[in-house]
């Protein structure tokens, strides 16, 4: 697993960015998914199978994040199983790998609800037996969201039949199509419905590849100056950022790191100007010292460079 991977799996584990995330994806940021009503259920999918020889195929998958949701909204209650798959890269074939995913998650539920009327013996029917399912069985729904961290516009597929080729328009309605729950960062409009830091992530993924708007974000967002730890090393690794990180600080002001960063940034092209103006000069007195004859020994004692630096200026 990438450091990429490790990282996001262990940031959007956390309870409380995940029920924000779930919140805002599916509920357009109402708070109706609460942290304490999470929990984790085992991110393992295995999916057995007949091969053509009869053989039985188990068929083993990793999630990244797979949590029971247990939520209390219109005066009901809803059970739901949310699914997280983080993408530090656009994915091309992110439709079948989340309905893949998504599949195996039911196949699970109906195989448990088999096991469980074969141990107590109480279908009712031939048809139920055989089923292992009875007419009064239920699912819980699976939700799958994926979470793209990098920092380009999403091309990739959103559903399964952008990954098709031309298709006979009347048969598209017997064709089932998959559609994936995406959280793009260059696509959020809006901010204000995150209510953790995730949304100090998603702005700083949004402007990455602009530092003057990078620098308007940061200015105009007092949250900026009390960023925990956690999401700044989240923002260095995906953004391609380098703030500066105390080892003893567990809240950083990203306002005042990124002023110092910029500053120090100016100093060193100050510094590798100056740097470049001095070999610039140095190379046109090397040259004029040759065609008065002198030897390079002599050049080099000069300018103030080893004789193989200026061996290669005169070369060039």
């Amino acid at each position: 697993m990438s450091a990429k991977d490790s990282m996001a799996k262990e940031y959007f584990a956390d309870n409380a960015r995940f029920a924000d995330l779930c919140n805002n994806i599916l509920y357009g940021g109402r708070e109706v998914i609460l942290p304490e009503n999470l929990k984790e259920r085992d991110t393992t999918e295995v999916l057995t199978a007949l091969g053509l020889d009869k053989k039985t195929i188990a068929v083993q998958k990793l999630r990244d994040i797979f949590k029971n949701a247990s939520i209390k909204y219109t005066g009901k209650s809803y059970v739901v199983l949310v699914g997280g798959e983080n993408q530090s890269d656009i994915h091309y074939s992110i439709p079948v790998k989340n309905m893949f995913y998504d599949v195996m998650a039911y196949g699970n539920q109906v195989k448990e609800t088999a096991k469980k009327h074969r141990k107590e013996k109480d279908t009712a029917t031939s048809d139920e037996f055989l089923s292992g399912f009875t007419k009064e069985d239920k699912l819980i729904p699976v939700i799958t969201i994926t979470v793209y961290l990098g920092t380009k516009e999403w091309d990739g597929p959103r559903k399964l039949s952008d990954m098709f080729g031309d298709v006979d328009e009347e048969l598209l309605p017997f064709i089932p199509d998959y559609r994936i729950n995406l959280l793009a960062p260059r696509e959020i409009t809006d901010f204000t419905g995150f209510r953790t830091s995730i949304r100090q992530l998603f702005e700083v993924l949004q402007n990455a590849y602009d530092k003057e708007k990078m620098q308007e974000v940061l200015q105009n967002d007092k949250k900026f100056s009390n960023v925990d730890r956690e999401t700044v090393e989240a923002i260095n690794l995906f953004a391609g950022t380098d703030i500066d990180i105390d080892e003893k600080e567990e809240v950083i002001d990203m306002c005042k790191a990124w002023e110092e960063q910029k500053n120090e940034g100016r100093e060193l092209g100050r510094e590798e100007g100056r740097e470049e103006g001095r070999i610039r000069q140095a190379k046109v007195t090397a040259l004029k010292l040759q065609k008065k004859g002198h030897s390079i020994e002599d050049i080099a004692e000069c300018v103030d460079f080893d004789e193989e630096t200026v061996k290669k200026w005169l070369v060039s």
